[in-house]
Protein backbone atom coordinates (compact mmCIF):
# COMPACT_ATOMS: atom_id res chain seq x y z
CA UNK A 1 0.00 0.00 0.00
CA UNK A 2 1.39 3.38 -0.98
CA UNK A 3 1.69 6.19 1.56
CA UNK A 4 0.79 9.77 0.75
CA UNK A 5 3.29 12.48 1.76
CA UNK A 6 2.79 16.07 2.92
CA UNK A 7 5.26 18.65 4.19
CA UNK A 8 5.23 21.46 6.74
CA UNK A 9 7.59 23.22 9.13
CA UNK A 10 5.48 22.39 12.19
CA UNK A 11 2.72 19.84 12.69
CA UNK A 12 0.33 20.43 15.59
CA UNK A 13 -1.61 17.37 16.73
CA UNK A 14 -4.95 18.60 18.07
CA UNK A 15 -7.28 21.53 17.37
CA UNK A 16 -8.44 22.87 20.73
CA UNK A 17 -7.26 25.79 22.84
CA UNK A 18 -3.70 24.56 23.44
CA UNK A 19 -3.28 23.37 19.86
CA UNK A 20 -4.63 26.59 18.34
CA UNK A 21 -2.44 28.67 20.65
CA UNK A 22 0.56 26.66 19.47
CA UNK A 23 -0.35 26.88 15.79
CA UNK A 24 -1.01 30.64 15.85
CA UNK A 25 2.19 31.22 17.82
CA UNK A 26 4.29 29.12 15.43
CA UNK A 27 2.76 30.90 12.45
CA UNK A 28 3.39 34.38 13.82
CA UNK A 29 7.00 33.34 14.33
CA UNK A 30 7.42 32.40 10.69
CA UNK A 31 6.62 28.68 10.48
CA UNK A 32 4.35 26.92 8.00
CA UNK A 33 1.88 24.93 10.10
CA UNK A 34 -0.44 21.98 9.53
CA UNK A 35 -2.89 20.86 12.23
CA UNK A 36 -4.26 17.34 12.62
CA UNK A 37 -7.72 17.00 14.14
CA UNK A 38 -9.02 13.46 14.73
CA UNK A 39 -12.62 14.66 14.90
CA UNK A 40 -14.79 15.78 11.99
CA UNK A 41 -15.16 19.54 11.62
CA UNK A 42 -18.48 19.75 13.45
CA UNK A 43 -16.92 18.10 16.53
CA UNK A 44 -13.58 19.88 16.44
CA UNK A 45 -11.73 21.39 19.37
CA UNK A 46 -11.37 18.50 21.79
CA UNK A 47 -12.30 19.27 25.38
CA UNK A 48 -12.04 23.00 24.75
CA UNK A 49 -15.42 22.89 22.99
CA UNK A 50 -17.07 21.53 26.13
CA UNK A 51 -15.51 23.82 28.71
CA UNK A 52 -17.58 26.28 30.69
CA UNK A 53 -14.91 28.85 29.87
CA UNK A 54 -13.46 29.89 33.23
CA UNK A 55 -9.89 31.15 32.93
CA UNK A 56 -7.53 31.82 35.83
CA UNK A 57 -4.86 34.51 35.56
CA UNK A 58 -3.08 37.07 37.67
CA UNK A 59 -4.70 40.49 38.06
CA UNK A 60 -3.79 43.15 40.59
CA UNK A 61 -6.92 45.23 40.16
CA UNK A 62 -9.37 46.46 37.59
CA UNK A 63 -6.61 48.06 35.49
CA UNK A 64 -5.34 44.55 34.70
CA UNK A 65 -8.79 43.46 33.56
CA UNK A 66 -9.38 46.24 31.01
CA UNK A 67 -7.00 44.74 28.39
CA UNK A 68 -8.74 41.37 28.80
CA UNK A 69 -12.34 42.66 28.90
CA UNK A 70 -12.21 46.00 27.07
CA UNK A 71 -16.01 46.13 26.77
CA UNK A 72 -16.64 46.09 30.53
CA UNK A 73 -19.08 48.81 31.45
CA UNK A 74 -18.89 51.28 34.30
CA UNK A 75 -22.29 50.06 35.51
CA UNK A 76 -20.96 46.49 35.75
CA UNK A 77 -17.93 47.63 37.70
CA UNK A 78 -20.03 49.78 40.00
CA UNK A 79 -21.83 46.73 41.36
CA UNK A 80 -18.77 44.47 41.64
CA UNK A 81 -16.19 43.86 44.33
CA UNK A 82 -13.30 42.61 42.19
CA UNK A 83 -10.46 42.48 44.73
CA UNK A 84 -7.24 41.00 43.27
CA UNK A 85 -5.71 37.67 42.30
CA UNK A 86 -2.01 38.13 42.79
CA UNK A 87 0.89 35.88 41.84
CA UNK A 88 1.18 34.94 45.50
CA UNK A 89 -2.48 33.90 45.65
CA UNK A 90 -2.12 31.84 42.49
CA UNK A 91 1.00 30.12 43.90
CA UNK A 92 -0.80 29.42 47.17
CA UNK A 93 -3.76 27.85 45.39
CA UNK A 94 -1.62 25.69 43.10
CA UNK A 95 0.40 24.44 46.05
CA UNK A 96 -2.52 23.82 48.37
CA UNK A 97 -4.66 22.05 45.78
CA UNK A 98 -1.89 19.75 44.52
CA UNK A 99 -0.49 19.01 47.99
CA UNK A 100 2.61 20.95 46.91
CA UNK A 101 3.53 18.41 44.23
CA UNK A 102 3.07 20.62 41.15
CA UNK A 103 6.27 21.13 39.18
CA UNK A 104 7.72 24.41 40.52
CA UNK A 105 9.28 25.52 37.24
CA UNK A 106 6.17 24.90 35.16
CA UNK A 107 3.98 26.46 37.83
CA UNK A 108 6.13 29.59 37.80
CA UNK A 109 5.83 29.90 34.03
CA UNK A 110 2.06 29.34 34.16
CA UNK A 111 1.55 32.01 36.79
CA UNK A 112 4.00 34.66 35.63
CA UNK A 113 2.91 34.45 31.98
CA UNK A 114 -0.81 34.10 32.64
CA UNK A 115 -1.81 37.77 32.29
CA UNK A 116 0.40 38.40 29.28
CA UNK A 117 -0.99 35.29 27.58
CA UNK A 118 -4.66 36.06 28.23
CA UNK A 119 -4.10 39.51 26.72
CA UNK A 120 -2.48 37.81 23.71
CA UNK A 121 -5.53 35.55 23.38
CA UNK A 122 -7.76 38.61 23.41
CA UNK A 123 -5.64 40.20 20.67
CA UNK A 124 -6.22 37.08 18.54
CA UNK A 125 -10.00 37.36 18.77
CA UNK A 126 -10.92 35.43 21.92
CA UNK A 127 -13.53 37.42 23.88
CA UNK A 128 -13.86 37.46 27.66
CA UNK A 129 -16.50 38.64 30.11
CA UNK A 130 -16.89 39.05 33.86
CA UNK A 131 -17.83 35.77 35.56
CA UNK A 132 -21.02 37.13 37.09
CA UNK A 133 -23.28 34.44 38.52
CA UNK A 134 -20.76 31.62 38.25
CA UNK A 135 -17.92 32.98 40.40
CA UNK A 136 -19.72 35.94 41.94
CA UNK A 137 -23.17 35.90 43.52
CA UNK A 138 -25.36 38.95 43.90
CA UNK A 139 -25.91 39.70 47.58
CA UNK A 140 -27.52 43.00 48.63
CA UNK A 141 -27.20 44.37 45.06
CA UNK A 142 -23.46 43.68 44.81
CA UNK A 143 -21.38 40.93 43.23
CA UNK A 144 -18.30 39.73 45.08
CA UNK A 145 -15.84 37.55 43.19
CA UNK A 146 -14.40 34.56 44.96
CA UNK A 147 -12.06 31.71 44.13
CA UNK A 148 -9.64 33.77 42.05
CA UNK A 149 -11.60 33.71 38.82
CA UNK A 150 -13.03 37.01 37.62
CA UNK A 151 -13.23 36.31 33.88
CA UNK A 152 -14.60 33.66 31.59
CA UNK A 153 -14.76 33.05 27.86
CA UNK A 154 -17.65 34.86 26.24
CA UNK A 155 -19.94 32.13 24.92
CA UNK A 156 -18.07 29.32 26.68
CA UNK A 157 -16.03 26.61 25.02
CA UNK A 158 -17.89 26.60 21.72
CA UNK A 159 -17.13 30.29 21.15
CA UNK A 160 -13.54 29.82 22.31
CA UNK A 161 -13.01 27.20 19.62
CA UNK A 162 -14.85 29.28 17.03
CA UNK A 163 -12.67 32.29 17.82
CA UNK A 164 -9.47 30.31 17.50
CA UNK A 165 -10.55 28.69 14.23
CA UNK A 166 -11.50 32.05 12.76
CA UNK A 167 -7.94 33.14 13.54
CA UNK A 168 -6.54 29.95 11.99
CA UNK A 169 -8.57 30.59 8.85
CA UNK A 170 -7.45 34.22 8.74
CA UNK A 171 -3.82 33.14 9.01
CA UNK A 172 -4.42 30.42 6.37
CA UNK A 173 -3.27 27.68 8.75
CA UNK A 174 -4.40 24.34 7.34
CA UNK A 175 -6.50 22.06 9.56
CA UNK A 176 -6.89 18.45 8.41
CA UNK A 177 -10.09 16.99 9.89
CA UNK A 178 -10.80 13.30 10.49
CA UNK A 179 -7.04 12.94 10.61
CA UNK A 180 -5.77 10.75 13.43
CA UNK A 181 -2.09 10.81 14.28
CA UNK A 182 -0.73 7.27 14.42
CA UNK A 183 2.97 7.54 15.23
CA UNK A 184 5.93 9.90 15.25
CA UNK A 185 8.53 9.74 12.49
CA UNK A 186 11.94 10.00 14.10
CA UNK A 187 15.57 9.05 13.89
CA UNK A 188 18.71 9.65 15.96
CA UNK A 189 18.40 13.41 15.30
CA UNK A 190 14.92 13.64 16.75
CA UNK A 191 11.37 13.90 15.45
CA UNK A 192 10.98 14.37 11.69
CA UNK A 193 7.25 14.10 11.19
CA UNK A 194 3.97 12.33 11.89
CA UNK A 195 2.32 9.33 10.32
CA UNK A 196 -1.42 9.91 10.28
CA UNK A 197 -4.60 8.49 8.82
CA UNK A 198 -5.97 11.47 6.92
CA UNK A 199 -9.59 10.80 6.02
CA UNK A 200 -8.79 7.11 5.67
CA UNK A 201 -5.49 7.53 3.81
CA UNK A 202 -2.21 6.71 5.53
CA UNK A 203 -0.13 9.86 5.20
CA UNK A 204 3.39 10.78 6.26
CA UNK A 205 3.72 14.45 7.09
CA UNK A 206 7.36 15.41 6.91
CA UNK A 207 8.18 18.24 9.25
CA UNK A 208 10.91 19.79 11.34
CA UNK A 209 8.94 19.97 14.59
CA UNK A 210 5.84 18.38 16.11
CA UNK A 211 3.65 19.82 18.87
CA UNK A 212 1.42 17.36 20.71
CA UNK A 213 -1.68 19.14 22.02
CA UNK A 214 -4.20 16.33 21.70
CA UNK A 215 -5.55 16.07 25.24
CA UNK A 216 -5.51 13.43 27.93
CA UNK A 217 -6.54 9.76 27.82
CA UNK A 218 -9.92 10.20 29.52
CA UNK A 219 -11.91 8.95 26.51
CA UNK A 220 -10.11 5.59 26.54
CA UNK A 221 -11.90 3.26 28.97
CA UNK A 222 -9.03 0.77 28.91
CA UNK A 223 -6.44 3.42 29.81
CA UNK A 224 -8.71 4.90 32.48
CA UNK A 225 -9.00 1.51 34.12
CA UNK A 226 -5.29 0.74 33.72
CA UNK A 227 -4.09 4.00 35.24
CA UNK A 228 -6.93 5.45 37.32
CA UNK A 229 -8.05 2.10 38.70
CA UNK A 230 -11.03 -0.26 38.89
CA UNK A 231 -14.40 1.36 38.37
CA UNK A 232 -13.16 4.20 36.21
CA UNK A 233 -14.33 2.38 33.09
CA UNK A 234 -17.84 3.09 34.44
CA UNK A 235 -17.35 6.86 34.60
CA UNK A 236 -18.90 9.14 32.03
CA UNK A 237 -16.68 11.39 29.93
CA UNK A 238 -17.50 15.06 30.28
CA UNK A 239 -16.19 16.06 26.86
CA UNK A 240 -14.94 14.72 23.55
CA UNK A 241 -14.70 11.05 22.65
CA UNK A 242 -11.53 11.69 20.64
CA UNK A 243 -9.05 12.19 23.52
CA UNK A 244 -7.90 8.59 23.60
CA UNK A 245 -4.31 8.94 24.76
CA UNK A 246 -2.78 8.40 21.34
CA UNK A 247 -0.42 11.33 21.85
CA UNK A 248 0.86 9.82 25.09
CA UNK A 249 1.46 6.47 23.39
CA UNK A 250 3.24 8.03 20.41
CA UNK A 251 5.64 9.98 22.59
CA UNK A 252 6.30 7.19 25.08
CA UNK A 253 7.06 4.85 22.16
CA UNK A 254 10.07 6.98 21.20
CA UNK A 255 11.39 7.35 24.73
CA UNK A 256 9.54 10.31 26.24
CA UNK A 257 9.44 10.56 30.02
CA UNK A 258 6.07 10.00 31.72
CA UNK A 259 5.43 12.26 34.68
CA UNK A 260 2.67 13.58 36.91
CA UNK A 261 -0.29 11.95 38.61
CA UNK A 262 -1.17 9.08 36.27
CA UNK A 263 -3.72 7.70 38.73
CA UNK A 264 -5.37 11.11 39.08
CA UNK A 265 -7.83 13.10 37.01
CA UNK A 266 -10.19 16.04 36.94
CA UNK A 267 -13.53 14.44 37.77
CA UNK A 268 -16.64 16.43 38.55
CA UNK A 269 -20.33 15.98 39.31
CA UNK A 270 -22.24 15.20 36.13
CA UNK A 271 -25.89 14.41 35.52
CA UNK A 272 -26.42 10.72 36.25
CA UNK A 273 -28.35 10.18 33.00
CA UNK A 274 -25.99 12.11 30.72
CA UNK A 275 -24.69 10.20 27.69
CA UNK A 276 -21.34 8.33 27.87
CA UNK A 277 -19.53 11.24 26.18
CA UNK A 278 -20.21 14.95 25.95
CA UNK A 279 -23.12 16.24 23.89
CA UNK A 280 -22.44 19.47 22.01
CA UNK A 281 -26.11 20.41 22.09
CA UNK A 282 -25.82 20.60 25.89
CA UNK A 283 -22.15 21.50 26.20
CA UNK A 284 -21.01 21.88 29.80
CA UNK A 285 -24.51 22.08 31.26
CA UNK A 286 -24.66 18.50 32.57
CA UNK A 287 -22.36 19.78 35.33
CA UNK A 288 -23.86 20.42 38.77
CA UNK A 289 -21.43 22.73 40.57
CA UNK A 290 -23.57 24.26 43.32
CA UNK A 291 -23.01 21.27 45.60
CA UNK A 292 -21.44 23.42 48.39
CA UNK A 293 -25.01 24.53 49.15
CA UNK A 294 -26.48 21.02 49.13
CA UNK A 295 -26.64 17.94 51.31
CA UNK A 296 -25.18 14.98 49.42
CA UNK A 297 -26.66 11.51 49.96
CA UNK A 298 -25.68 8.19 48.42
CA UNK A 299 -27.68 5.02 47.75
CA UNK A 300 -27.55 4.18 51.45
CA UNK A 301 -29.20 7.50 52.24
CA UNK A 302 -26.02 8.71 53.96
CA UNK A 303 -23.81 11.76 53.61
CA UNK A 304 -20.29 10.93 52.47
CA UNK A 305 -18.36 14.20 52.05
CA UNK A 306 -18.05 17.70 53.51
CA UNK A 307 -20.05 19.56 50.88
CA UNK A 308 -18.96 22.96 52.19
CA UNK A 309 -15.25 22.35 52.61
CA UNK A 310 -14.42 25.14 50.14
CA UNK A 311 -15.74 27.02 47.13
CA UNK A 312 -16.69 24.65 44.33
CA UNK A 313 -13.86 26.03 42.21
CA UNK A 314 -11.43 24.29 44.57
CA UNK A 315 -13.30 21.02 45.19
CA UNK A 316 -15.41 20.23 42.12
CA UNK A 317 -12.57 18.49 40.27
CA UNK A 318 -12.07 15.95 43.07
CA UNK A 319 -15.63 15.35 44.26
CA UNK A 320 -16.47 13.43 41.09
CA UNK A 321 -14.14 10.73 42.41
CA UNK A 322 -16.03 10.78 45.71
CA UNK A 323 -19.31 10.20 43.86
CA UNK A 324 -17.80 7.40 41.75
CA UNK A 325 -16.74 5.65 44.95
CA UNK A 326 -20.33 5.47 46.22
CA UNK A 327 -22.56 2.40 45.78
CA UNK A 328 -23.90 2.45 42.25
CA UNK A 329 -21.58 5.35 41.31
CA UNK A 330 -24.25 8.00 41.94
CA UNK A 331 -25.48 10.51 44.52
CA UNK A 332 -28.22 13.09 44.99
CA UNK A 333 -27.76 16.79 45.77
CA UNK A 334 -30.56 17.92 48.13
CA UNK A 335 -31.45 21.63 48.38
CA UNK A 336 -34.23 23.88 49.63
CA UNK A 337 -35.51 27.31 48.64
CA UNK A 338 -32.88 29.15 50.66
CA UNK A 339 -30.27 28.20 48.06
CA UNK A 340 -32.27 27.41 44.90
CA UNK A 341 -32.15 31.08 43.78
CA UNK A 342 -28.34 30.82 43.66
CA UNK A 343 -28.25 27.78 41.37
CA UNK A 344 -26.55 28.18 38.03
CA UNK A 345 -28.39 27.83 34.73
CA UNK A 346 -27.07 24.25 34.50
CA UNK A 347 -29.77 23.29 37.02
CA UNK A 348 -32.52 24.59 34.74
CA UNK A 349 -31.85 22.69 31.53
CA UNK A 350 -34.48 20.32 30.12
CA UNK A 351 -32.25 17.24 30.15
CA UNK A 352 -31.81 16.89 33.89
CA UNK A 353 -32.30 14.22 36.56
CA UNK A 354 -34.40 16.00 39.17
CA UNK A 355 -36.92 15.28 41.90
CA UNK A 356 -39.06 17.77 43.82
CA UNK A 357 -41.35 17.50 46.82
CA UNK A 358 -42.95 19.57 49.57
CA UNK A 359 -41.76 17.33 52.41
CA UNK A 360 -38.58 15.37 53.08
CA UNK A 361 -40.70 12.21 53.47
CA UNK A 362 -42.29 12.74 50.07
CA UNK A 363 -38.88 13.45 48.54
CA UNK A 364 -37.51 10.20 50.00
CA UNK A 365 -39.99 8.25 47.87
CA UNK A 366 -38.79 9.98 44.71
CA UNK A 367 -35.02 9.45 45.05
CA UNK A 368 -34.35 6.56 42.73
CA UNK A 369 -32.01 3.98 44.22
CA UNK A 370 -31.85 5.56 47.71
CA UNK A 371 -32.71 3.97 51.08
CA UNK A 372 -35.58 6.30 51.94
CA UNK A 373 -35.75 5.50 55.68
CA UNK A 374 -32.04 6.16 56.18
CA UNK A 375 -32.27 9.30 54.04
CA UNK A 376 -34.93 10.76 56.32
CA UNK A 377 -32.79 9.95 59.37
CA UNK A 378 -29.77 11.60 57.75
CA UNK A 379 -31.64 14.84 56.99
CA UNK A 380 -33.13 14.97 60.49
CA UNK A 381 -29.67 14.57 62.04
CA UNK A 382 -28.24 17.20 59.72
CA UNK A 383 -30.99 19.68 60.56
CA UNK A 384 -30.68 19.01 64.27
CA UNK A 385 -26.91 19.59 64.40
CA UNK A 386 -25.95 22.81 66.24
CA UNK A 387 -24.64 25.81 64.25
CA UNK A 388 -22.65 28.80 65.55
CA UNK A 389 -24.93 31.51 66.83
CA UNK A 390 -25.25 34.68 64.79
CA UNK A 391 -23.59 33.32 61.64
CA UNK A 392 -25.54 34.04 58.46
CA UNK A 393 -25.46 32.28 55.12
CA UNK A 394 -23.33 34.14 52.57
CA UNK A 395 -22.53 32.43 49.24
CA UNK A 396 -19.70 34.85 48.40
CA UNK A 397 -17.44 33.96 51.33
CA UNK A 398 -16.51 30.92 53.38
CA UNK A 399 -19.18 31.95 55.82
CA UNK A 400 -18.37 29.61 58.70
CA UNK A 401 -22.00 28.49 58.94
CA UNK A 402 -21.05 24.96 59.95
CA UNK A 403 -22.52 21.92 61.62
CA UNK A 404 -21.20 20.64 64.92
CA UNK A 405 -21.20 17.08 66.18
CA UNK A 406 -21.81 15.20 62.94
CA UNK A 407 -19.45 12.41 61.89
CA UNK A 408 -18.95 14.26 58.61
CA UNK A 409 -19.17 18.02 59.16
CA UNK A 410 -20.38 20.63 56.75
CA UNK A 411 -17.88 23.45 57.17
CA UNK A 412 -19.65 26.31 55.38
CA UNK A 413 -23.07 27.19 53.94
CA UNK A 414 -24.78 24.67 56.24
CA UNK A 415 -28.31 26.03 56.03
CA UNK A 416 -30.94 23.65 57.39
CA UNK A 417 -33.25 21.96 54.92
CA UNK A 418 -36.47 23.59 56.08
CA UNK A 419 -37.94 25.72 53.27
CA UNK A 420 -39.88 23.68 50.70
CA UNK A 421 -40.29 22.80 47.97
CA UNK A 422 -37.18 20.64 48.19
CA UNK A 423 -35.12 19.91 45.09
CA UNK A 424 -32.90 16.90 44.44
CA UNK A 425 -30.47 16.49 41.54
CA UNK A 426 -29.04 13.11 40.55
CA UNK A 427 -25.33 13.09 39.70
CA UNK A 428 -22.56 10.70 38.81
CA UNK A 429 -18.89 11.14 37.93
CA UNK A 430 -17.86 12.99 34.79
CA UNK A 431 -14.17 12.78 33.85
CA UNK A 432 -12.83 15.98 32.31
CA UNK A 433 -9.17 15.19 31.77
CA UNK A 434 -6.38 13.03 33.15
CA UNK A 435 -3.43 14.42 35.12
CA UNK A 436 -0.67 12.04 34.01
CA UNK A 437 1.29 13.03 30.93
CA UNK A 438 4.57 13.90 29.29
CA UNK A 439 7.43 15.66 30.98
CA UNK A 440 8.27 19.01 29.41
CA UNK A 441 10.67 21.79 30.36
CA UNK A 442 9.86 25.50 30.51
CA UNK A 443 10.29 25.71 26.72
CA UNK A 444 7.55 23.08 26.23
CA UNK A 445 10.19 20.65 24.92
CA UNK A 446 9.27 17.02 25.61
CA UNK A 447 11.88 15.32 27.75
CA UNK A 448 13.30 11.84 27.24
CA UNK A 449 13.68 9.24 29.97
CA UNK A 450 17.20 10.65 30.38
CA UNK A 451 15.52 14.04 30.99
CA UNK A 452 16.99 15.54 27.85
CA UNK A 453 14.94 17.36 25.23
CA UNK A 454 13.80 15.20 22.33
CA UNK A 455 14.78 17.35 19.33
CA UNK A 456 11.74 18.67 17.50
CA UNK A 457 9.09 17.44 19.94
CA UNK A 458 6.91 19.79 22.03
CA UNK A 459 3.74 19.43 24.08
CA UNK A 460 1.01 21.62 25.59
CA UNK A 461 -2.37 21.27 27.23
CA UNK A 462 -3.83 18.22 28.95
CA UNK A 463 -1.10 15.92 27.61
CA UNK A 464 1.46 17.67 29.84
CA UNK A 465 2.09 16.01 33.19
CA UNK A 466 3.40 17.50 36.40
CA UNK A 467 1.04 20.43 36.96
CA UNK A 468 -1.93 18.79 38.66
CA UNK A 469 -2.08 16.26 41.47
CA UNK A 470 -5.19 15.17 43.41
CA UNK A 471 -7.09 18.36 42.65
CA UNK A 472 -7.42 21.35 40.35
CA UNK A 473 -8.46 25.01 40.43
CA UNK A 474 -11.06 25.93 37.84
CA UNK A 475 -9.81 27.90 34.86
CA UNK A 476 -6.16 26.96 35.24
CA UNK A 477 -6.37 24.29 32.52
CA UNK A 478 -7.35 26.72 29.77
CA UNK A 479 -4.66 29.07 31.01
CA UNK A 480 -2.03 26.32 31.02
CA UNK A 481 -2.98 25.24 27.52
CA UNK A 482 -2.65 28.77 26.18
CA UNK A 483 0.59 29.58 28.04
CA UNK A 484 2.45 26.43 27.06
CA UNK A 485 0.82 26.27 23.63
CA UNK A 486 2.10 29.76 22.88
CA UNK A 487 5.56 28.83 24.16
CA UNK A 488 5.57 25.56 22.18
CA UNK A 489 4.70 27.36 18.95
CA UNK A 490 7.34 30.01 19.46
CA UNK A 491 10.05 27.50 20.38
CA UNK A 492 9.14 25.11 17.58
CA UNK A 493 9.34 27.93 15.03
CA UNK A 494 12.77 28.88 16.38
CA UNK A 495 13.90 25.25 16.23
CA UNK A 496 12.76 24.97 12.59
CA UNK A 497 15.22 27.71 11.67
CA UNK A 498 18.10 25.66 13.04
CA UNK A 499 17.28 22.63 10.89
Amino acid sequence: MSTKTLQADVVVVGAGNAAASAAVSAHENGAKVIMLEAAPQDQRGGNSTYTGGMIRFVYNGVDDLWPVIPDMTESELAMCDLDTYTEEQFYDDMGRLTQYRSDPDLTEVLIKQSHETVCWMQSKGVRFMLALGSHAFKVKDRFKFWGGAAAQIWGGGAELVNAWHKRLEKEKIQVLYESEALSLLHDDDGVKGVRARVQGVTTDIQTKAVILACGGFQSNAEMRTRYLGPGWDLAKVRGTKFNTGRGHEMALAIGAMATGHWSGCHATEWDMNAPPFGDLTVGDSFQKHNFPFCVYVNAKGERFVDEGADFHTFTYAKYGREVLNQPGQFAWQIMDQQVVPYLREDYRIKRITKAQANTIEELAEKLEGVDGRKFIETIKAYNAAPRPEGVEFNPNIRDGLRTEGLAIPKSNWATRLEKPPYHAYGVTCGVTFTFGGLMINTKSEVQSTAEKSIPGLYAAGEIVGGLYYHNYGSGSGLMSGAVFGRIAGREAAAFVKTR
